[in-house]
């Protein structure tokens, strides 16, 4: 396996399975930071240190697998382009913060990239999994597997008061992050989203944008995670988040079967209309690409649109993002030859459903 086989398909293969609830919620991940006992955190590292960690994680579990996590393959940040860093990100498969660290940084992949573990990045470790639909339960689960297994060759960094120690002391306790990825059309049409995420603050979650912090909705596409690390166990964040993503789950449904009872053919003309633009454009920005993209996704859930697959909005959303494009491309392109090579993919995209 090499950096090809995570490079050449916009989706993931765990990502073409559906999962709970998967019409709005297309996935549910659990990231652990870790850091090595006895090591400098990387931020005050010397970089020869952090060189040393990333060759023991290439060593010792570069081309291993695990359970059926297959053939975790290791990449250096050092040996990619700036185009196979942002393709990688655009997949969620690294975070933008790896990126920076290239000399130092690496992250071991698994063959179906559901797993990825992040070395070097703002902690020693940065450990995620990702599942279809609404699983955080079953991902935890899974996760804490991952852990162990690369426990079994290092020692954490752990206080029995503070719990895990991190970089940043936001993630002090359990070091975890969970988060599922929600597609909320409806109560942004109905404006409800708005007023939500006002309180979904103050319960402790932070609402952010499809690339996490400081990344815009795009395609009403949010992501909801845990703020709190310290002074809940996992089990409880885990629980609390996905009390409020349920609560969130039938309140889209709600706006959905308002929209579909109140103004029905309002919504299939915005549907229809948005599958026009997408199979017909010959230019179009990303920006617009992901609002049609999003529309379409809902007429295909409220069975407005027949014969199309429901994982196409996973895969157009990676399709459409400039790394993918360029990468796809194999050079460079201004912003303007991406918004015609844009087109272009989606119409293929779409013919190839018909």
């Amino acid at each position: 396996m090499t950096l090809e086989h995570f490079m050449n398909d916009a989706i993931s293969p765990w990502m073409r399975d559906e999962g709970p609830d998967s019409d709005i919620i297309l996935s549910s991940r659990i990231r652990l930071a870790r850091n090595i006992a006895d090591v400098p955190y990387p931020v005050i590292a010397e970089e020869g240190k952090l060189e040393e960690l990333r060759h023991f994680f290439q060593r010792e579990f570069g081309n291993q697998s695990f359970q059926h996590y297959n053939n975790f393959e290791f990449i250096p940040m050092r040996d990619l382009s700036s185009i196979e860093n942002r393709v990688l990100v655009e997949k969620h498969l690294i975070s933008p913060n790896l990126t920076k660290h290239t000399n130092e940084s690496g992250a071991l992949i698994s063959e179906n990239e559901q797993v990825s573990i992040m070395v070097n990045e703002e902690d020693h470790l940065r450990i995620q999994l990702y599942l279809p639909g609404l699983q955080l339960r079953y991902a935890l689960e899974k996760v804490f597997e991952i852990d162990d297994w690369l426990e079994e060759k290092v020692n954490y960094a752990f206080d029995e008061k503070r719990g895990y120690l991190t970089t940043c002391p936001t993630n002090v306790g359990t070091g975890m992050r969970a988060s599922v990825m929600m597609h909320l059309p409806a109560l942004v049409m109905t404006r409800k989203m708005n007023r939500m995420m006002p309180a979904i603050n103050q319960l402790g979650l932070v609402v952010r944008g499809i690339y996490g912090e400081g990344s815009e909705a795009l395609g009403n596409i949010f992501q909801i995670s845990n703020q709190i690390t310290l002074g809940k166990s996992e089990q409880d964040i885990v629980e609390d988040l996905e009390s409020v993503v349920n609560q969130l789950i039938e309140h889209e449904r709600e706006a959905r079967n308002m929209i579909m009872r109140e103004s029905p053919i309002a919504l299939e003309d915005r549907v229809f209309r948005s599958y026009g633009v997408l199979a017909y454009s010959r230019v179009i920005e990303s920006k617009e690409a992901s609002s049609c993209i999003s529309n379409v996704r809902l007429g295909i859930d409220l069975g407005i649109i027949k014969d199309t697959s429901r994982s196409i909005l996973n895969e157009l959303m990676v399709l459409i993002q400039p790394g993918f494009l360029q990468h796809y491309a194999k050079k460079t392109l201004t912003p303007k030859e991406r918004d015609v090579l844009r087109a272009s993919l989606i119409r293929e995209r779409l013919k190839l459903e018909k």
